[in-house]
């Protein structure tokens, strides 16, 4: 076969087309970069929106009658493509193998891994944790063993990546320090990246993180996705944690590692816009927060309704309401960002 890969998601996704193109050049199929040269299209699918469901779902159709399509990854968990697309061909990948195996890198100077697979967290508005599952931490020395096979290739950048890195370790009685502490006493010429923390599971340990993100090996880059500004709101999306948690991670981030010092320190954040619950006022406290912390990275998403979450049973804002508030929350990162250097 001659196969072009589409990858739809995260860092995780991307990771595992990687090993996927590997596997399947050496059964002897032909790893296509173009789509026109390939006969068959394999595609690793995110279920997180409805808007990339909506992507994914649409690519499916321009190719189905004209190309063989295989289908991996969140949405094969979470919808039945087989009843849409009869023909098309289910690849499971919630039991690759995902450390130690063979790559095709998208780049040659990225390696990403991934540190374990599932999560502990129990948000009402997010399918991935359905279609991924309960936590598995991978062991650290294999971990290790792949920071090091990624430093003999070449590699300069390190992304460590999972669902959640905040909670990596608590099935085996660890925490995301002791896996730091292992990796950066590998030697060369590397810079590791942290993939996203939930404020639930970093608040825990967090002096200890703050003393591993000393070593000129962690890039000074943290993402903690806060969600909402309103406590009330959190709670509701079972998130875990409060706005003062979160308010206290960024203070002693910033007080550690200050952009006059530091002129990389990033403190990245998501927010969800239009949670069904989201009044006026819980919105005006998100707008609140964001003007104070001013993270320097704002992902901002449009509440997105999932099959089989306990949000989705709830009754959905009105779309213009929610678009209007995730302009307001957009003119305001626009606004301040013109400051960061």
């Amino acid at each position: 076969m001659k196969i072009y890969i589409k990858t739809y998601g995260c860092q995780a996704n991307i990771n595992d087309s990687e090993i996927l193109a590997a596997q399947f050049k050496s059964q002897g199929h032909a790893i296509e970069k173009k789509e026109a040269r390939a006969d068959t299209i394999l595609i690793n699918s995110c279920t997180v929106k409805n808007k990339t469901q909506s992507k994914i779902l649409h690519y499916i159709k321009e190719n189905y009658k004209t190309k063989k399509i295989v289908v991996a990854g969140c949405l094969t968990k979470t919808l039945d493509l087989k009843k849409q697309f009869p023909k098309i061909i289910i690849q499971d990948t919630k039991n690759l193998s995902r450390l130690n195996q063979p790559l095709i890198k998208k780049n040659k100077n990225i390696a990403i891994i991934q540190i374990s697979q599932g999560c502990l967290n129990k948000c009402t508005y997010c399918a991935t944790r359905l279609a991924k599952g309960e936590l598995k931490s991978y062991p650290k020395e294999k971990i290790k063993k792949e920071l090091e096979k990624a430093i003999e290739e070449g590699c300069k950048k390190i992304y460590l990546t999972s669902q959640d890195n905040g909670c990596w370790g608590f099935d085996l009685r660890n925490d995301l320090t002791d896996l730091l502490s292992v990796l950066i006493k590998v030697s060369g010429d590397y810079k590791i990246r942290i993939g996203m923390m939930n404020p639930q599971y970093l608040k825990k340990y967090l002096n200890k993180l703050l003393k591993i993100y000393e070593s000129p090996k962690i890039q000074k880059f943290i993402h903690i996705p806060i969600q909402s500004g309103s406590n009330r709101v959190l709670k509701e999306m079972k998130r875990g944690h409060s706005v003062k948690d979160f308010e206290k991670i960024v203070l002693e981030f910033r007080r550690k590692f200050p952009r006059a010092k530091f002129p990389d320190s990033t403190i990245a954040t998501d927010i969800i816009v239009g949670f069904p619950t989201e009044s006026g006022e819980d919105f005006k406290k998100t707008l609140e927060l964001i003007k104070k912390i001013k993270p320097e990275v704002l992902n901002v998403s449009a509440f997105s309704s999932r099959a089989g979450t306990e949000a989705s049973k709830l009754k959905q804002l009105d779309s213009k309401v929610v678009k209007m508030r995730t302009r307001k929350l957009g003119e305001v990162y626009l606004g301040y960002r013109k400051e960061i250097k």
